[in-house]
């Protein structure tokens, strides 16, 4: 048996009023409307941070991942267009060098084409697989896209043992019908007319490949449990489950009025909403439209129990902080470039030679704990004094990533430049050893105390705007809900 033996998922903490998008360019396109909101990434975030956060969701706190023998990573906004994307997430979460990580992209249904990259691995025996799908889509303002995309990312394990969801079939079909294009190195997509995309490439191909993947799977229309075909088109996926046979009351819905419409990620994502409260012997359909179609079939199993994420998509989604502020929604896509005074003048060339000797430190947050006295250091050290003895070589690596910690103390000042002001810091004590000066994101100034409870987060920690490179580590935000944080 091979299929999902484990999935989680990622959505930022903000959530972007489409009302207030709207109302911002009501002078320039008073047709535009919106309801809800749409999940919009933190500055310190991108496709490499979030699918860190999504995996870790999946894997859970514990240091050993042995088992991980590739990684392949799907999205159409990868930040590194000749930099291995994957190999840094590798690194953030300690993989074994060995691991092959892969970058996949090219369309919307990216997601589902490492999803079958990975099963057919695990049956040639290579090992379980874990499967990352982010994104992070710019539009133009004031467009629809705008108002449709959000930020968000899905994991899920993919093994022989274990298996949650077994997987029973698959088709696909690659055409050159766009729907949608992006130049390399262009921001912004160009979208065709939908009622063409819908009448004569969704309403056609996808009935064809999900029929195919049922039959390939030995699976009767009418069984289907949960139908998932994402896409910013209304009701398509209702239309597309008639017409293979599929029942109305199986179409999963696609959570666009909270979080939007997340690209390559969103297939998955609902996938993981699914499965925290699917039952054995129920059956689940993939699909989704891009360059061409795809589908996958899965089975429940009995083990579906036994595996749950740390958050999920549902504890994501109850993380969500409003937002209304459209500048701010502007600056962080990117879109416009704040006054940033002369503090904000500095080079942010990054040396890569001493970044790759120092990797695990930088990128995995491992510190040193001593054998002899228990001491924790970081950054991690040959040398260290006990007594005023000094001991050397004596530290073994020691992960601080998934350990509990707390404030020790903090600032929050204006003086220096931050892209979300105030800048607030702090010392962070850990649980088991270590101190370290870190900076706080995605938490309220006001929440933040002495003793309050933080956990880490894998971010960007500068952008050399020059070169184009994007330096990572992590960042302590708070343990609890925002709404919880008062």
């Amino acid at each position: 048996m091979i299929g999902i033996t484990g999935y989680g998922a990622y959505l930022p903490r903000l959530r972007m009023r489409r009302q207030a998008i709207a109302e911002a360019n009501a002078w320039y396109a008073p047709n535009i409307r919106g309801k809800g909101t749409r999940t919009l990434a933190n500055w310190d975030e991108d496709v490499v941070t979030m699918a860190v956060a999504a995996a870790r969701d999946c894997l859970g706190r514990g240091d050993d991942r042995g088992n991980i023998a590739a990684l392949m990573l799907a999205s159409t906004t990868l930040p590194f267009a000749e930099r291995l994307n994957g190999a840094i997430v590798a690194r953030a979460l300690t993989l074994d060098r060995s691991v092959a990580a892969s970058d996949v992209g090219g369309s919307q249904r990216a997601g589902l084409t490492a999803l079958q990259h990975a099963l057919d691995a695990v049956a040639a025996g290579r090992g379980d697989a874990l499967v990352l799908s982010a994104d992070a889509r710019r539009a133009r303002p004031g467009s629809g896209s705008e108002l449709a995309f959000g930020d968000g990312a899905a994991a899920l394990t993919i093994g022989s043992e274990g298996v949650l969801a077994q997987f029973l079939g698959s088709a696909s079909e690659s055409v050159d019908f766009v729907d949608r294009f992006r130049l390399a190195g262009e921001p912004f997509d160009y979208v065709w007319e939908e009622r063409w995309v819908r009448d004569e490439g969704m309403s056609k191909m996808m009935p064809g490949v999900i029929g195919a993947a049922l039959a390939d799977a030995g699976i009767d229309p009418g069984s289907v449990d949960h139908f998932i075909m994402p896409s910013t088109l209304r009701n398509i996926d209702a239309q597309v489950a008639k017409a293979v046979g599929i029942p109305a009351d199986a179409v999963v819905p696609t959570l666009f009025e909270r979080i939007g419409e997340c690209g390559t990620a969103h297939a998955l994502i609902l996938c993981a909403k699914v499965l925290e409260t699917a039952k054995p012997g129920e059956l689940i359909v993939l699909g989704q439209f891009g360059s061409g179609a795809q589908a996958m079939v899965f089975r429940v199993t009995d083990e579906v129990g036994a595996v749950r994420p740390l958050r999920g998509v549902s504890g994501w989604m109850a993380r969500g902080v409003e937002e209304d502020r459209y500048t701010k929604f502007l600056s962080f896509k990117g879109e416009i470039a704040l006054e940033r005074g002369m503090r904000g003048e500095q080079d942010q060339k990054t040396a890569l030679s001493t970044a790759y000797r120092h990797e695990d430190a930088l990128l995995g947050f491992v510190a040193g704990r001593c054998e002899v006295t228990g001491e924790v250091s970081f950054p991690p050290s040959r040398i260290i004094y006990a007594e005023g003895q000094p001991l050397k070589d004596t530290q073994r690596p020691y992960g601080l990533a998934e350990r509990p910690a707390k404030v020790l103390s903090w600032s929050a000042e204006y003086l220096s430049f931050h892209r979300s002001p105030p800048h607030c810091y702090g010392q962070i004590d850990f649980d088991g050893g270590g101190r370290v000066l870190m900076e706080f994101t995605d938490v309220d100034p006001d929440a933040i105390d002495s003793g309050m409870d933080v956990e880490m987060t894998f971010r960007i920690k500068a952008i050399d705007e020059t070169r184009g490179y994007r330096r990572y580590f992590w960042k302590a935000t708070s343990a609890r809900p925002a709404q919880e944080e008062h």
